[in-house]
């Protein structure tokens, strides 16, 4: 989809639709009010009987509106002035681009005087972007189309592109959670990311089932048995800085299907188990969207990928494993198998020289007990580093909360056999002795890990968004690395 800045008044833009930002705590002003002038006064009227109320996103469709050029009036409620932020940017811009993406246009112009400042130029950009595209890869007739055109009246052209940028990263981690398994696996994964950083022109590895096995990465192995899919660990690496500049390194889960193994899922917690890589399409989708943006950082995207599941090699509960660093683990629940893949990976990112580290993972239903369906949980070893990300995700306008990692957890995962088990006692706490299992591995470095289990995959559509894979997190990344020094 073609993404352009425009000056052309609205009166006279002819397009399918144009989209109007109405708050709905003030009067009518900026370009609400010129397409209330150019309507005979339309929208007060409308406004006036209720009909309009400017809550956020409200979506109210004007057809063949009076004095205009274009064939449809969208009034887009924002809700408050004052609580118009950046995360309701992108999804009210979103809200009013899955309502469009209905049926096919060939062009759409949004007019949102808020959105004239670089971050929310940026985020509603990115939400138009989204809102555009469903998770029906596989259907015929499909129920989002994007639109042949988009143009963005107002507003930087740069941070118009870097909205753009930001959009089809997000849009990229969507299309790869929403893959169903049997195209998504891990060897056809590690495709994906070659071609991403071909396209984008950083440094890709990738380390198949013999180099893993001479690598000595027997905790992501073990789970990697039950499958005829063989492993795979991808490494990308981005170079915007100087050689003695420090190192970011965003670590994701990959496992492309869980079944469970033998501890097996009943079949409504399996449905949505494609979903289970979302930690690694978010690493991709970020760095998709830093190197596109040239931003002046050195950046490591470390994937490990996996299926789980119960063919007759399949790991047991009982087995011990040995790990990269040498650390031995009990196997307590072949389930909670996310941890032992980051296991091996977080030990080859600390060999790699990263300074800090954040891994994200659909790691844990605790979390979502926890925290609900739309937060992502934070944990840490170094509270200045978990400080920063927080910063980055309410700079990106993407819900996170902290919980709490005291050493008391660490005893709920000591094992009797081997020297940590894959789970702690009990359900209680269950996201936070996940976290502390993989404190582990990642040898005291600065590390936050992302509990993404809630937000990166939609049960149900959104207002502003189909169900289906999120992208959530791909922008408090890019915004970490933006920060980054």
């Amino acid at each position: 989809m073609e993404i352009q800045r425009f000056d052309t008044p609205l009166a006279a833009t002819e397009a399918d639709a144009l989209v109007v930002g109405i708050f709905g705590d003030e009067t009518l002003s900026g370009a609400a009010a010129d397409a209330d002038r150019a309507t005979g006064g339309l929208l007060a009227r409308l406004i006036e009987r209720k009909e309009i109320t400017g809550k956020k996103y409200e979506t109210v469709a004007l057809l063949a509106p009076p004095g205009v050029a274009a064939g449809m009036i969208l009034a887009l409620g924002l809700g408050d002035r004052d609580k118009y932020d950046v995360g309701t940017a992108e999804r009210t811009a979103s809200a009013a681009a899955k309502y469009l993406a209905g049926k096919p246009r060939s062009r759409v112009a949004y007019f949102l005087d808020a959105n004239n400042s670089g971050p929310l130029t940026e985020a509603a950009v990115a939400g138009a972007a989204i809102g555009c595209l469903g998770q029906d890869l596989y259907r015929a007739e499909k129920k989002r189309t994007p639109f042949g055109e988009l143009l963005w009246s107002g507003g930087e052209p740069s941070a118009i592109d870097r909205g753009r940028i930001l959009g089809e990263a997000v849009n990229l981690t969507r299309r790869l959670v929403n893959e169903p398994p049997h195209d998504m696996y891990p060897a056809s994964f590690a495709v994906q990311a070659e071609r991403v950083a071909k396209e984008c022109g950083f440094e890709v590895e990738i380390w198949d089932q013999a180099r893993l096995e001479q690598e000595r990465c027997g905790s992501l192995l073990a789970v990697a048995k039950g499958s005829h899919r063989e492993p795979r660990l991808v490494k990308l690496h981005y170079r915007g800085a100087a050689p003695d500049r420090p190192l970011l390194a965003l670590v994701g889960k990959g496992v492309t299907f869980d079944s469970g193994g033998l501890s097996l899922k009943p079949s409504d917690s399996m449905i949505t188990m494609k979903c289970d890589m979302a930690g690694a399409a978010t690493v991709l989708g970020a760095m998709q969207a830093i190197a596109r943006l040239k931003l002046p950082v050195n950046v490591v995207g470390l994937m490990g990928l996996v299926e789980n599941m119960t063919g007759p090699a399949a790991y047991k509960l009982g087995d011990v494993l040995t790990a990269r660093n040498g650390k031995t683990i009990e196997v307590h629940n072949t389930d909670a198998e996310g941890r032992l893949v980051l296991a091996d990976v977080l030990c080859v990112t600390v060999e790699m020289g990263a300074a800090k580290i954040i891994d994200l993972a659909t790691l844990t239903g605790a979390c979502v007990v926890a925290l609900g369906l739309d937060v992502a949980g934070l944990m840490t070893n170094d509270q200045a580093w978990c400080d920063a990300v927080a910063a980055a995700a309410k700079t990106a306008g993407e819900p996170v909360w902290q919980l709490p990692m005291f050493a008391e957890y660490d005893e709920q995962i000591q094992g009797e056999i081997a020297d940590i088990k894959n789970v702690g006692e009990g359900r209680w706490g269950g996201a936070i002795t996940a976290a502390k299992f993989l404190e582990q591995f990642v040898d005291k470095k600065p590390w936050t890990h992302i509990d993404i289990a809630g937000p990166a995959f939609l049960e149900k559509p959104k207002p502003w968004q189909d169900g289906g894979g999120s992208g959530a997190l791909v922008r408090t990344l890019v915004e970490v690395a933006r920060a980054f020094s």
